[in-house]
């Protein structure tokens, strides 16, 4: 609310690790599944509800521009991060999604909050990625990747997000 709260907030947490950001007063609020930095799953998402009710189901149109802002941006973090499994959300305020969540390496993928639909998605797709990730195993090799964040920072390359 103001200066002294975000202080006295701060003072709250000891040692625990805040992000700062500004609150997104939103149109429309997505959570996305990302496997292996590129294999995007979109979900209508309203966070103001109760936990069982927040995936949305038949949901207003979207613009299919921000859809594909959306996809972008989810892969591009991904990439940075060098997360195989993660989920990113997006608020999106006058058509500009802002990433709100996106460190998010074991998500939520319970039948009882993501329901059906999403939790067939995710099983399917994160059962193939582990079939191509095992396919892909060289024994006596690093078999990990890092994130173009991690690699950026030893190399000292700068690479902008636009």
């Amino acid at each position: 609310n103001d200066p002294e709260d975000l202080w006295a907030k701060h003072a709250e947490t000891g040692q625990l690790v805040m992000m700062l950001q500004e609150e997104i007063q939103f149109k429309e609020y997505f959570r996305c599944y990302v496997l292996g930095t590129d294999n995007v799953h979109i979900m209508q998402y309203e966070p103001r509800n109760p936990h069982h009710l927040r995936y949305v189901i038949d949901g207003p149109e979207v613009d299919p521009a921000i859809l594909d802002t959306v996809k972008k941006y989810c892969i591009r973090l991904c990439k940075a991060l060098g997360y195989d499994f993660n989920t990113v959300e997006f608020a999106v305020r006058d058509g500009i999604p802002y990433a709100i969540d996106f460190c998010n390496p074991a998500p939520d993928a319970d039948i009882n909050s993501v329901g059906q639909t999403n939790f067939d998605w995710i099983v399917e797709n994160a059962a193939n990625m582990a079939i191509e990730k095992a396919q892909a195993y060289k024994k006596g090799k690093m078999n990990l990747t890092w994130g173009t964040f991690v690699k950026d920072q030893i190399t000292g390359k700068k690479t902008p997000f636009k």
